[in-house]
């Protein structure tokens, strides 16, 4: 083997040029393959950080009804939905692929936030508990968090976030003042923010309004403190975070077939707590491009096709070349299996050394093309190994005609050959 393996090398260079052109279709199909794959792949991953976040990970589980969100800002209570225990939210907790999770209370329209005269006109309030900022990927930029204490005295403070900040206090510092939410006075203790920086590509009006949803200004206050201004106790949502971005889908319906198991309402109501499941809205905008990307690889493949038939005729000339070398070998004592094995050894060492090249090449291509057309690209470490075994089996393939061939020469014929 070894031995073929040096004949092999000897014969490529010896005839670079020429080898270098057979190997070309070889390279142009790998480096095409290998491009597409990493650029489907970056896209991929781009729809799903679009939609999910970057690393953000959490699911949102909330009651509605039919396929609309139960919002208490305009309808009451439905009889039925209990508030969710510490019981249950430890049943959550102890599903594999969450990591952790908060109960919470939000309402979207809230008309009356005050600071002194000033008047917040697109704001919602959420009452959290201990767990929602490290859920839900807040960190206090200012200020301080809330106490246990907070929690447990109903205390009338609250922390606020940047558009918050921006559009009743201006120029003046927010820690310690007073804002008024539904006449009831609130002590500002922080500013929150998320952890990570995320801007979704937003290239339609539907993606306007899908993450529009959140960017007016949001007050937290402690869970506890929530009958003080409504009055009453609500159903509570609930974020979950799984363990990874794949586990996402599982850990959303798994807590909502929970919730759902301590619900008593009228079937008639159309009333169940449901999962926000953005990676399987992800997945389907990845669907919608699969048979176009499965039609590149495909056309890319070709030049595979095409430089395995110049592997072919390639190794036919070789055979040509080297009649009078195999009617020597054969007359002294060599076997067709050992014929064969040489020459089926040249053409895979060939295409071999062209996938390597075309490996390179295409991470190369998939760089620029990266640059040029300001698109994410993931380099797939499975399609660099199958190319590899691929380009390999490609020069067994197209190498079989041409070494059966050449196995195959009478000895007598060979020697006589000019």
């Amino acid at each position: 083997m070894f031995e073929n393996i040096r004949l092999s090398f000897q014969g490529i260079f010896s005839h670079k040029i020429r080898s270098f052109l057979t190997m070309l279709g070889i390279i142009i199909g790998i480096a095409a393959i290998i491009a597409i794959v990493s650029t489907i792949k970056g896209t991929n991953e781009q729809i799903k950080n679009n939609l999910i976040g970057s690393g953000n990970n959490t699911v949102n589980i909330q009651l509605m009804q039919g396929d609309s969100p139960c919002d208490f800002s305009w309808s009451s209570v439905p009889d039925g939905v209990p508030v969710i225990s510490k019981e249950v939210k430890q049943r959550i907790l102890d599903i594999k692929e969450v990591e952790s999770c908060t109960l919470f209370r939000t309402r979207s329209y809230v008309d009356r936030l005050f600071y002194k005269n000033n008047m917040l006109e697109s704001g919602a309030v959420y009452g959290i508990d201990e767990d929602y900022f490290a859920t839900a990927g807040y960190q206090i930029q200012k200020g301080k968090g809330f106490s246990a204490e907070d929690h447990k005295g109903h205390s009338k403070v609250c922390i606020i976030d940047q558009t918050v900040v921006d559009s009743l206090f201006g120029s003046d510092d927010p820690i310690g003042k007073t804002l008024d939410i539904q006449q009831e006075p609130f002590t500002v203790i922080g500013i929150a923010g998320k952890s990570t920086a995320f801007e979704p590509v937003i290239n339609s009006i539907d993606d306007y309004w899908m993450y529009n949803q959140s960017s007016g200004g949001t007050i937290f206050i402690p869970t506890e403190a929530w009958p003080i201004i409504f009055k009453y106790d609500e159903p509570q949502s609930v974020i979950a975070k799984a363990v990874d971005t794949d586990s996402m889908t599982t850990a959303g319906k798994t807590t909502a077939d929970i919730l759902n198991e301590y619900l008593s309402v009228d079937e008639n109501a159309n009333i169940s707590y449901k999962s926000e499941d953005l990676l399987d809205q992800a997945k389907s905008l990845q669907d919608l491009s699969a048979s176009t990307n499965n039609m590149l690889i495909w056309i890319a493949s070709i030049s595979l096709l095409v430089g395995g038939i110049g592997v072919m005729n390639i190794m036919l000339v070789s055979v040509t070349e080297r009649t009078r070398e195999i009617g020597l070998k054969k007359a002294l004592g060599a076997r067709k299996k050992k014929i064969l094995m040489q020459f089926l050894t040249e053409a895979s060492v060939l295409t071999s050394i062209g996938g390597i090249l075309g490996v390179a090449a295409g991470v190369g291509l998939a760089q620029v093309i990266s640059k040029m057309a300001e698109v994410p690209v993931a380099i797939s470490t499975p399609s660099i190994v199958i190319s590899v075994v691929f380009s390999m089996a490609v020069g067994i393939i197209f190498g079989l005609i041409p070494s059966i061939k050449a196995a195959r020469l009478n000895p007598i014929d060979a020697l006589r050959y000019e």
